[in-house]
């Protein structure tokens, strides 16, 4: 494949990036993680956290929606960082975002050989986690119209598993349909059985982190403004819609399996979801339910990889990293970016070797403490952006969409994601986020202004050449 300098091709239309988004979101932190959330804040604390965060996310949104609308690009959230909050920020947030989805692609691969293994137990996760990682790539690295595709229908796959197991679990719940063992219906009793937070109320707090990784993905339609088509109608729309669909969804599918599922059957080494299912007892319903799974997780990665190769080809485009990363093939695809974003599926590979339930909350922990800085950012560049462009004698009417109830949302949006990043520091599982979180800001910093201080200096020298052959 030749590879050459081109701008990418508006292909994606407002069902491709609502799907996008809802691929990216609808993944492992939905059908595996949630598993954790349930047994560490219970079932009432986890409906409780889910609710926060889809409130978490909605205010990101709306901030992210007058960002994106104004300023349509592709990876475009390190550009407003840059510009509203400072560049040494903006390359950050860009290394972190990149950060985010290839430790998530880790996590995503490693869990889709865990659900394999439900099928074939006598073969390593590792070898399922290959597998799909070639999948993958393979899916990215043909046409972006191809990737919108193929990913608008693996999301309609899961989207339609979601509402039947919430009609089917709500039948369960009145009674509708028997459960194993059970000759009353459950109702709600299993939100009370073990009191309403059986770990102390704090520990909604401690599992914070890992609901905002089920919703990380959202942000999405950000990223893809760049290869969207008439990006003022398209994103807000896209935006409300996707919204909507996150908190029936999600809210929807906690509920019900907060509600079926015992604390003590709660993890990450089986997805809640079969676990429900096998618990009604209704036949191969959890051998599709696996399927399905399966593919949702593949979808999500889809999108991760995605993600992170178009935020790799932006830092390029700001020449702020090697010029390689910025080459487009002739079809528009960032081939080398998705090269090197791959490296999420090698991290897999030694994940499901070592531990595979372990070190996957150890994946979400790292990839949920990113993206929350990065919503975090969103938040602030907003506030700054509002200022500023009024400052500058813009009229408000004349901004496409516009974040409501400015300055609480960006400011609101801003805390709770910060309280998110405190709460981890008090659950021993996931403290390690912060362990690699922090440095790995602190370098992105500090090899951003080494490398600033560097470029100075060289243009310092070849001005001083300059002037010495000149005279």
């Amino acid at each position: 494949m030749n590879l050459q300098s081109q701008s990418f091709k508006r292909e994606m239309k407002t069902r491709h990036l609502v799907m996008l988004s809802l691929g990216g979101v609808i993944g492992t932190g939905l059908f595996l993680s949630s598993g954790y959330t349930i047994q560490q804040a219970g079932p009432f604390g986890t409906v409780l956290a889910y609710l926060i965060g889809a409130l978490v996310v909605y205010l990101v949104m709306l901030c992210l929606g007058e960002l994106s609308v104004h300023m349509p690009e592709t990876g475009a959230f390190h550009s407003y960082a840059a510009k509203y909050i400072g560049p040494g920020t903006g390359y950050t947030i860009a290394w972190l975002y990149w950060l985010t989805w290839t430790v998530a692609l880790g996590s995503e691969f490693t869990a889709a050989g865990l659900m394999m293994q439900k099928w074939f137990p006598t073969v390593s996760v590792w070898i399922w986690s290959a597998l799909f990682a070639g999948l993958i790539f393979l899916l990215n690295a043909f046409t972006v119209k191809f990737f919108a595709e193929s990913e608008f229908w693996f999301s309609s796959i899961k989207v339609l598993a979601i509402i039947l197991f919430i009609l089917l679990g709500a039948a369960a719940i009145m009674g509708l349909v028997p459960l194993n063992n059970s000759e009353t219906a459950p109702l709600l009793s299993n939100f009370t059985s073990a009191g309403l937070f059986p770990n102390g109320a704090f520990a909604i707090l401690m599992t914070m982190l890992a609901v905002n990784f089920a919703f990380s993905g959202t942000e999405l339609i950000g990223i893809a403004a760049g290869e969207t088509a008439e990006p003022e109608k398209t994103i807000p729309k896209a935006i409300r819609t996707t919204l909507i669909r996150l908190v029936v969804f999600f809210v929807g599918t906690i509920i019900v399996l907060s509600a079926l599922l015992p604390t003590k059957e709660a993890g990450v080494i089986e997805s809640p979801f079969v676990v429900v299912l096998t618990n009604i007892g209704i036949p191969y319903s959890a051998d599709i339910m696996n399927f399905v799974i399966i593919t949702a997780i593949l979808s999500a990665a889809n999108s991760g990889l995605y993600a992170s190769s178009r935020m790799l080809w932006s830092l390029a485009d700001k020449q702020t990293i090697s010029p390689r990363f910025a080459r487009l093939t002739k079809r528009g695809i960032p081939l080398n970016a998705i090269l090197f974003s791959m490296l999420g599926g090698g991290l897999a590979l030694l994940s499901s070797i070592i531990a595979p339930g372990t070190v996957y909350i150890v994946l979400v922990s790292i990839s949920g403490l990113a993206v929350v800085v990065v919503w975090m950012s969103i938040s602030a560049a907003q506030f700054t952006f509002r200022r500023q462009y009024l400052k500058e004698g813009n009229k408000l009417e004349d901004l496409a969409y516009r974040t409501p109830f400015y300055p609480l949302v960006p400011i609101a949006s801003f805390i709770l994601c910060l309280t998110a990043c405190i709460g981890i520091a008090f659950d021993p599982t996931q403290r390690i986020a912060l362990y690699c979180g922090i440095p790995f800001i602190l370098f992105c910093y500090g090899s951003y202004y080494l490398g600033q201080y560097k470029k100075r200096g060289t243009n310092h020298a070849e001005t001083y050449e300059s002037k010495i052959q000149s005279y």
